[in-house]
Order: C-alpha cells, then sequence, then structure tokens
C-alpha cells in the first residue's frame, strides 16, 4: 500500500476517535530518535531519516524535518504530505501547527515533551492521549512488506548455514557472532539486533551476551539473530551442537523441536496468543520442564525486530491475517544448556507461510 493509502486510513481512524489530527513520531527524543523510534513515521510517509514528526486527520497530512533532511524528505516523502522544514525546535514548530482536538500516542511522549506541547500550543487546541493506532495499522503486513521481511529471513538463513560451515567447537561466542554480523554486512543487510551465541551454560540465559568463553566440545550453542533489509527485520534461532552432546541433551532438544512443531500446526488466524503459547507449554510441562522455559511463544516483527502482536501467557491479542510472527519455544537448564528453536512467519488465509529454511533437526558441527 502506497504512503497516501496509509495516510488516508489512518485519517479515517483519526476520525472514528473524534479528533482533528493525531501526532505520529517520537516524542521522547524528537529531532534525534532511533531506527525503532521513528518507525511509525518510516511506515506512514517513507522517510528513512532520525528526524521527523507527522500530522494526519482528515483534512490534514504534514510532515516536518530539519535542515539536514530536507533533500532526503524531498526524495522519499510521499507528495500526499506538505512538507515543512523546521527551523529550530521541533517540538515548538509542532505547537504552532496544532489546532482542535489533537491525538498523541502516550506511550510514545515523555512528560517533558508533553508539558512543552500544552504550554507552546495555541488556544482551543486539546491534547488527547491515545494508543498504538499506527501500531495497529503496522502489525497487518501487506505483500510487499512480507516479501521485504521474506528477503531479509533468506539472508539470515543463508548466514545461518555459512556460520555452521566454519564450525563452533575452539572458537569463543564473541568470534562466532561478529564473523555472522560481518557476514550479513557483505550479503547487504545490517543486523536487526546484535547476534545472541550462547554455548554450554550460557545457553540456559535466553538472551545471554556473546562472551570471549572458547566452545567446548560437545555443547549445544543457541545461535540467534537477524537480518535488516530495506527497514525490514528478520527474528531466527537455530541450536547447534559442537560436537556429540548426549542424550540428555539430545532429548530435551527433540522435547523444544515438539513443542515448537506443534505450535506451528495451531498457528491461524483467530487463535489467541495465550492460546498458542499455551500449545507450546503442553509438552513441555508434561516432560517436567516448565519450570525451564519462562518466556513468551513469540512476538510481531516488522519495522522493529519486536512488535505486536504478542504469544504469550498474558496476550490478549487474536492473531489475525498479515501478521508477521516467531514461533520460539525454549528449555533452559540452568548451568547446563539451552535450546531454542525460532521460525519466522507469516498467517495467512488458512494456515501460515513459513518464511524460515534452516533444517531443525539438530546438527552437529563441531
Amino acid at each position: 500500500m502506497s504512503a497516501a493509502g496509509r495516510a488516508e486510513r489512518l485519517a479515517e481512524r483519526v476520525a472514528e476517535r473524534d479528533l482533528d489530527a493525531l501526532i505520529v513520531g517520537d516524542l521522547v527524543r524528537p529531532g534525534d530518535s532511533g531506527p525503532d523510534a521513528i518507525a511509525n513515521v518510516r511506515w506512514l510517509t517513507g522517510f528513512t531519516g532520525t528526524s521527523a514528526l507527522a500530522i494526519v486527520g482528515p483534512e490534514e497530512r504534514l510532515f516536518l524535518t530539519d535542515f539536514r533532511y530536507t533533500e532526503r524528505a524531498e526524495r522519499e516523502v510521499h507528495e500526499s504530505f506538505e512538507r515543512a522544514r523546521v527551523e529550530g525546535r521541533m517540538v515548538a514548530e509542532l505547537a504552532k501547527r496544532l489546532h482542535g482536538r489533537v491525538g498523541f500516542d502516550d506511550m510514545t511522549t515523555s512528560v517533558h515533551w508533553l508539558r512543552r506541547l500544552e504550554e507552546e500550543a495555541g488556544e482551543g487546541v486539546e491534547l488527547v492521549p491515545v494508543q498504538g493506532i499506527v501500531e495497529d495499522m503496522r502489525r497487518t503486513k501487506d505483500g510487499g512488506e512480507v516479501e521485504a521481511i521474506a528477503e531479509a529471513s533468506r539472508l539470515a538463513d543463508d548466514v545461518f548455514e555459512w556460520t555452521a560451515e566454519r564450525g563452533l567447537a575452539g572458537r569463543t561466542e564473541a568470534d562466532v557472532a561478529r564473523a555472522a554480523e560481518a557476514r550479513m554486512r557483505e550479503l547487504g543487510a545490517e543486523p536487526s539486533f546484535p547476534a545472541i551465541v550462547a554455548a554450554g551454560p550460557n545457553g540456559a540465559q535466553p538472551h545471554a551476551e556473546p562472551g570471549e568463553r572458547p566452545i567446548g566440545p560437545g555443547e549445544l550453542v543457541v545461535i540467534d539473530m537477524g537480518a535488516k533489509l530495506d527497514g525490514y527485520c528478520s527474528d531466527g534461532t537455530r541450536t547447534f551442537a559442537s560436537g556429540e552432546p548426549g542424550d540428555e541433551a539430545r532429548e530435551v532438544y527433540e522435547l523444544v523441536l515438539a513443542s515448537q512443531l506443534a505450535s506451528l500446526d495451531a498457528l491461524r488466524a483467530g487463535i489467541g496468543g495465550a492460546e498458542a503459547d499455551a500449545v507450546s507449554r503442553e509438552p513441555i510441562e508434561a516432560a517436567g520442564h516448565g519450570e525451564h522455559y519462562g518466556h513468551g511463544l513469540g512476538h510481531g516483527v516488522g519495522l522493529e525486530v519486536h512488535e505486536a502482536p504478542r504469544l504469550g501467557k498474558t496476550s490478549e491479542d487474536i492473531l489475525r491475517v498479515g501478521d508477521v510472527v516467531t514461533v520460539e519455544p525454549g528449555v533452559y537448564v540452568p548451568g547446563r544448556f539451552g535450546v531454542r528453536i525460532e521460525d519466522l512467519v507469516v498467517v495467512a488465509e488458512e494456515g501460515t507461510r513459513n518464511l524460515s529454511s534452516t533444517p531443525k533437526e539438530l546438527r552437529v558441527v563441531g
């Protein structure tokens, strides 16, 4: 869908909330936003810089940036938006442009900048807290977005294979992570997050940071990484063995794989995030490892590597066609080892489409 179409759909939702306009963008660090904080503006307008705010309403399409990005905005921002260059503070210029009932996302607005907006907005402006309007629209991916994520996932799968071919035993976790990230860049992508490489007892920490400890023989090695292409992320995990890991490790691996395959079979439009999560827990709890599975089944992926919807015990989300989500059960035995297997899937009209192609049988790579 074009930026004009997205803005039109957003304007309809703004009107449904009885608002005259909605502020879109980062009001925590306006003018100096990170990629995740600027994701809503990018999705809405096509802008890839780090300094921007937008105002959208039934009768309004306004894009604000500063002198550093005016030429980029001319190239990237859809022509349906009026482009305005900010000469001073971003929020001061924003405040001058507001009128009527204006929504702001209270999840992406700091107390400081809200107070400044209230002080500097003209008479008759009412600032109304709303939450997640753009994020809710973003979670349903169109065909172009799905293919961008699929291409990022294909590239990451190539790096998984490349990493396995190089072997693991004797190398440090940090060396494996650095090499994988460098390979991604050689292939034309950026890592969507710092790669996790966690061997042996470190694998029992779901978000372990790669260290200088050499990977020993016969250890399970959890590798979690993703690529970012054209702004869209992938996310995937495979657990390898740096030599024969032993019967217990193999049993836990097969348990996690069974959980993951059952979860993939259950996933469909209309299933709740909590219900999908429960499917993944059933075999793990039956095997006595319930306490070793402490995170949720998965999360949405798109312009951000963690976005809506969420699959977990307390999730209230219902999956719908166009959601792109991870399916990543795990078992983490303290002080011993961990196993996580993660695929990236698209919820389709019937079932799902799996974007991950790296084989899932336990691979002993030495």
